[in-house]
């Protein structure tokens, strides 16, 4: 399994509207990417199985996509 899939680019993608749109507070948005990762622990589809490096991978893409969120919602991009 690689560290970065197109589940990857979901994550950056879901969490970059969540911050641009959504939630501007850090340790919610760490309780809610921690929480999902421990809950697919448990889930029991195939989906969810994957290595601790891909688990860690997963947080660090939802980390970028949550700060540039942010980052857009503070500064937007202009329209021309």
């Amino acid at each position: 399994m690689v560290l970065l899939n197109l589940w990857s680019l979901g994550h950056f993608l879901q969490w970059t509207a969540i911050g641009c749109f959504l939630l501007k507070n850090w340790p919610v948005f760490f309780l809610l990417s921690i929480g999902w990762e421990v809950l697919e622990l448990y889930l029991p589809f195939d989906f969810v199985t994957e290595t601790w490096d891909n688990k860690i991978s997963d947080l660090v893409v939802n980390t970028i996509g949550f700060a540039l969120g942010l980052r857009l919602r503070s500064n937007p991009l202009p329209l021309k």
